[in-house]
C-alpha cells in the first residue's frame, strides 16, 4: 500500500511560511522605526481641534444675534459687557483604512537603499497608524482587522498581518469603505493600469476619500544597470536578459512615466490623491503630507455637516 512521508509539503505552502518568517524576524525591527517616526509626527502636529458635538470644553466665542439664547454662558458672559457661548471641542472619529502591499514585488532592495519596499510600506501604515490613533481616530486593515482606537494598535496591526492566512495579492481587496472614510493604499502599483482602475473606483463609489502611494525602490526610478543582465519577474511571470542593459535605460524611463501618468489620472478622476515615495528617503515627510490631506478631508466634513449658528443644519 502506497503511503504519503509524512514531512512532505507543498513548495507553495513552505514558501509562504519562509515569507512569514523573515518578515516576523524584522518586526521588532520596523515596529521601533514606526515609533520614532511617529513620535516625530506628533511632536511637529497642532492637534486636530475643532468646535463640535463633544464633552471637552474648547474655547468662549461671542454669541452672535439670530442663534438660541439657551447656548450664552452666562457665568462667563456676567464678567463683561459681552455674551458669551461655550464652545465643546470635536470628538465624533473618523475610520481610515491602511493597506500595505505583501506581494512579493514589494521585497525588492537594491544596493541603493537600506529598505525594502515592504518595509517601508509596512512602517509608514505602523506610524500613521500610531499618529491617527492619537488624534482620536479609527484603524482598520480591509479583511484582517476591524477599525479600532486601541492604544496598542501598532502590535495588533502587527499581529494581525504576521498570521494573516490569506494571500498576497499586488492590489487591496474589494470591500465597501463608508461615505467620509479615508482609504490609504500602499504599493509599487506595477500592476496594469486596467486593474487599478477598477479597484480605486471600486473603492471610491460610495464617497470614501482615497490616497494612492506609489512605493519605489530608486533603482527602479534610475535604472543603474549596465552590461548583460538577467531580470526576473518575482511574482512567476518569467524572466528577460538584456545583453546591454544600459541601452534600455531611456525606452524604460519613458514606460515608468507613461504606466504613472495613468494611474495618477485615474486617482484624479474620482478625487484621491496620488503621491511617489522613494525607498532612500526617509518616511516623515511623506507622513506629514498624508496626515495634512486627512486632515483637510475630515475638516471639510464637520464643516458641511456642523449646525451653523442659526441652529440649522449645514450641508453641502
Amino acid at each position: 500500500m502506497a503511503t504519503t512521508p509524512r514531512n512532505t509539503e507543498p513548495e507553495a505552502l513552505r514558501a509562504a511560511v519562509g515569507k512569514s518568517r523573515k518578515l516576523a524576524s524584522r518586526v521588532p525591527r520596523l515596529i521601533l522605526e514606526a515609533r520614532r517616526v511617529a513620535s516625530t509626527i506628533i511632536h511637529g502636529l497642532h492637534g486636530r481641534r475643532r468646535s463640535g458635538s463633544g464633552e471637552n470644553f474648547w474655547q468662549y466665542r461671542h454669541f452672535t444675534n439670530g442663534e438660541p439664547s439657551q447656548n450664552v454662558d452666562w457665568r462667563r458672559s456676567a464678567r463683561d459687557d459681552h455674551l458669551y457661548v461655550r464652545e465643546r471641542e470635536w470628538e465624533a472619529s473618523h475610520t481610515i483604512w491602511l493597506w500595505a502591499d505583501r506581494s512579493p514585488s514589494m521585497e525588492f532592495s537594491s544596493s541603493l537603499t537600506e529598505w525594502s519596499k515592504l518595509d517601508r510600506a509596512l512602517v509608514v501604515s505602523f506610524a500613521l497608524a500610531e499618529v491617527l490613533v492619537q488624534g482620536g481616530e479609527r484603524v482598520g486593515i480591509p479583511e484582517m482587522m476591524r477599525p479600532t482606537a486601541s492604544r496598542n494598535i501598532i502590535e495588533k496591526m502587527a499581529q494581525n498581518i504576521l498570521h494573516d492566512a490569506n494571500g498576497r495579492p499586488s492590489l487591496p481587496p474589494n470591500f465597501a469603505p463608508a461615505p467620509f472614510s479615508d482609504v490609504l493604499l500602499l504599493s509599487d502599483f506595477w500592476s496594469p493600469v486596467a486593474d487599478f482602475r477598477r479597484i480605486v473606483g471600486q473603492l471610491a463609489a460610495n464617497g470614501a476619500r482615497g490616497h494612492v502611494v506609489q512605493v519605489v525602490d530608486p533603482a527602479e526610478e534610475s535604472f543603474p544597470y549596465s552590461g548583460r543582465v538577467e531580470f526576473v519577474e518575482p511574482e512567476g511571470l518569467g524572466s528577460i536578459t538584456a545583453g546591454r542593459a544600459e541601452t534600455w535605460r531611456a525606452d524604460y524611463q519613458n514606460l515608468i512615466a507613461s504606466h504613472r501618468a495613468a494611474l495618477r489620472a485615474e486617482c484624479e478622476q474620482v478625487g484621491w490623491s496620488f503621491t511617489v515615495h522613494r525607498t532612500d528617503r526617509g518616511p516623515t515627510e511623506l507622513l506629514f503630507a498624508i496626515h495634512a490631506r486627512m486632515e483637510a478631508g475630515a475638516h471639510a466634513v464637520v464643516q458641511r455637516r456642523q449646525p451653523d449658528r442659526t441652529g440649522s443644519d449645514v450641508r453641502a
